[in-house]
């Protein structure tokens, strides 16, 4: 069978849909649970293909995060300018879809993915990865109406991140925590870092 000569803009696009199906998987079932076979059958292309656009699934994972980040920011937008909304809402509103990634299409690291993906990262992949991190926290904060600067920035990312794996890591990741009442842990940690961020927001300029 002839060898199927490909296009650059053609690579572009299959390059595309590997990273929006690899997205779409990972919101749903996880990275654990998402494989390489999964995400190249979607597409229709082969192992050996695959692998002429991604050497390893991790190199995957870091660019379908990436992608990720400015629909995070769109969303964020979207629902600050929603009239019916408080800012208190909207900020909840958030960080609540976050929390539950799964069902919202957002993929969120668990404590074993984190671990996972950062021992198979290089030095400056993960450099990268903090940096991009770092201003997609500050676009957050700064879309809330709170001056982001470094210190603020930081404490949201823990905050936030905090919340997130708690809530996927309970109950097998953390077993000793109670499951029946996982969703009014959620509910507490998002009502005080929204409490946190208003007194921010808030609060006068130095």
């Amino acid at each position: 069978m002839p060898k199927v000569a490909y296009s650059e803009k053609d690579r572009e696009r299959i390059r595309t849909a590997l990273l929006s199906v690899g997205l779409e998987l990972m919101a749903k079932q996880g990275i654990q649970h998402t494989t390489v076979e999964q995400i190249y059958k979607r597409v229709g292309i082969s192992r050996t293909f695959f692998y002429s656009f991604f050497a390893t699934k991790e190199d995957l994972i870091v660019e379908a995060l990436y992608l990720q980040q400015p629909k995070i920011i769109q969303y964020v937008q979207t629902l600050m300018a929603d009239p019916s909304l408080s800012w208190r809402a909207a900020v909840k509103q958030f960080l609540h879809a976050c929390c539950y990634g799964e069902r919202n299409g957002i993929a969120v690291l668990t404590i074993e993915e984190q671990q996972l993906l950062f021992k198979r990262l290089s030095k400056e992949s993960y450099q990268i990865f903090r940096q991009k991190q770092f201003r997609l926290f500050g676009a957050i904060l700064e879309t809330f109406g709170i001056p982001a600067d470094a210190a603020k920035i930081q404490l949201f990312t823990n905050l936030s991140l905090l919340a997130m794996i708690v809530r996927r890591a309970i109950p097998h990741t953390l077993p000793l925590f109670v499951p029946e009442a996982a969703d009014e842990t959620v509910d507490f940690q998002l009502n005080a870092i929204v409490d946190a961020l208003e007194k921010l927001k808030t609060s006068p300029a130095p």
